[in-house]
C-alpha cells in the first residue's frame, strides 16, 4: 500500500532582525498627541528658567536692558552679594526668608488644620451638608483678584470694616490700629493667604475621607473609642497618602506665593509683610538689576528642589519601615 505525505509550502522568512520587535501601525499617535504638551512645557517653563539661570552670571542692569544678551558676565558675583548677610543686601534677604518661613509654616498648618476640621465635621451626612461644602469652598472659588481686593478694603485702618466691628461694634480695641503697614501686616498677610488656602485643604481631606470605609468607625465606636481616639487611630492613618501630597503642595504654594502680598500690599510692601518671592520682583523691577534677581530666584528654586527631596526621602524611607 502506497502512502502519499503532502508538504506544506514554506514559510516566507521574517525580514525583521531577530531580538528586535515589528513596530505595529500607529505607534507614533501618542508621541503626536504628547508631542504639543511637550513644546509647550519646553518654551513656557524650561526655557524662561534657563535664561534665568544664565542671566544671574550676569550684570544685566538697565544699561543692558535693550541688549540684555550683551550684558557681561560677571561668574557668581551676584551670588557672593545675594549669600553676603554682612552686606545690606544679604541682610535683607535672610530677613525675607526667615519672614517667609513663618509665614509657610502659620498658613499651611492653619489651613490644614481648618480644612481637617472641617472635612471630619462634615463626614458624616446631615441635612444641609451640602450647602456647608458649597460656602467653604467660596473663598477657593473666588478670583484671587477680587478676593483679596476685598480684604484690602476691609483692613482698612478708617473706612474697613474689621476695625468698625472691633472697635466701635464689639469694643476689643480702644484705636482703630493699621492692618496694612507697621507691624500688623504680616498678621494681615497669614489671615488673607489663609483664608483663600483652607478650603484646598477641605477639598483634598474631604475627597480622601470618601475613601475611609464606614465599618472601622462603627467597630472602634463598638470597643469604645471616643471621637478624638477614632480621628488618631482611623481618620490620620488612613489618610497619609492624601496628607504626603497635600503638605508638600501647600508648602511650595505658600512659599512662593506673589499674589496675595502684591495685591494686598501693592509695590510698596512693608518690612513685615517682605515675602522672597515680593523681594525678589522688588529686587529686580525696582532696582532694575536683573542679574541679582535672577540670582535669588535660583537660590530660591534649589532650596525649594532641596527640601522637597528630603521630604520625599523620609517619607519613602518610613514607608519602607511601615
Amino acid at each position: 500500500m502506497a502512502t502519499t505525505t503532502s508538504t506544506a509550502p514554506p514559510v516566507p522568512a521574517s525580514r525583521t532582525v531577530p531580538g528586535r520587535r515589528r513596530r505595529r501601525s500607529g505607534w507614533w499617535l501618542p508621541y503626536a498627541l504628547l508631542a504639543p504638551a511637550v513644546l509647550l512645557e519646553v518654551f513656557i517653563h524650561l526655557v524662561p528658567m534657563l535664561t534665568g539661570i544664565w542671566m544671574s552670571f550676569t550684570q544685566l542692569t538697565r544699561f543692558f536692558i535693550r541688549d540684555w544678551t550683551s550684558a557681561p558676565f560677571v561668574g557668581l558675583r551676584n551670588y557672593q552679594v545675594a549669600l553676603d548677610f554682612d552686606g545690606a543686601v544679604g541682610r535683607s534677604l535672610l530677613s525675607s526668608f526667615a519672614i517667609t518661613c513663618a509665614y509657610t509654616v502659620l498658613v499651611a498648618g492653619v489651613a490644614w488644620a481648618l480644612g481637617m476640621a472641617a472635612a471630619v465635621a462634615l463626614q458624616r451626612p446631615f441635612r444641609g451638608r451640602a450647602a456647608f461644602r458649597t460656602l467653604f469652598l467660596v473663598p477657593y472659588a473666588l478670583p484671587v483678584y477680587a478676593g483679596i481686593v476685598t480684604w484690602n478694603f476691609m483692613l482698612q485702618r478708617d473706612t474697613g470694616v474689621i476695625n468698625q466691628l472691633l472697635v466701635e461694634d464689639l469694643g476689643v480695641l480702644d484705636e482703630r490700629p493699621f492692618w496694612l503697614i507697621g507691624g500688623h501686616a504680616f498678621a494681615s498677610i497669614v489671615i488673607v493667604a489663609t483664608w483663600r488656602l483652607w478650603p484646598f485643604a477641605f477639598l483634598m481631606l474631604t475627597a480622601g475621607l470618601q475613601s475611609v470605609p464606614d465599618d472601622l468607625y462603627e467597630a472602634a465606636a463598638m470597643d469604645g473609642a471616643h471621637a478624638f481616639r477614632s480621628w488618631w487611630s482611623i481618620t490620620l492613618p488612613m489618610l497619609r497618602p492624601v496628607n504626603m501630597v497635600l503638605v508638600l503642595v501647600m508648602f511650595l504654594w505658600v512659599f512662593n506665593d506673589f499674589n496675595t502680598p502684591y495685591v494686598l500690599f501693592g509695590t510698596s510692601q512693608p518690612a513685615a509683610g517682605d515675602l522672597i518671592s515680593f523681594h525678589i520682583y522688588n529686587a529686580s523691577f525696582l532696582t532694575w538689576n536683573f542679574g541679582a534677581g535672577a540670582a535669588m530666584s535660583v537660590l530660591l528654586l534649589l532650596f525649594l528642589l532641596l527640601v522637597t527631596g528630603i521630604y520625599l526621602i523620609a517619607l519613602n524611607r518610613r514607608s519602607r519601615r511601615a
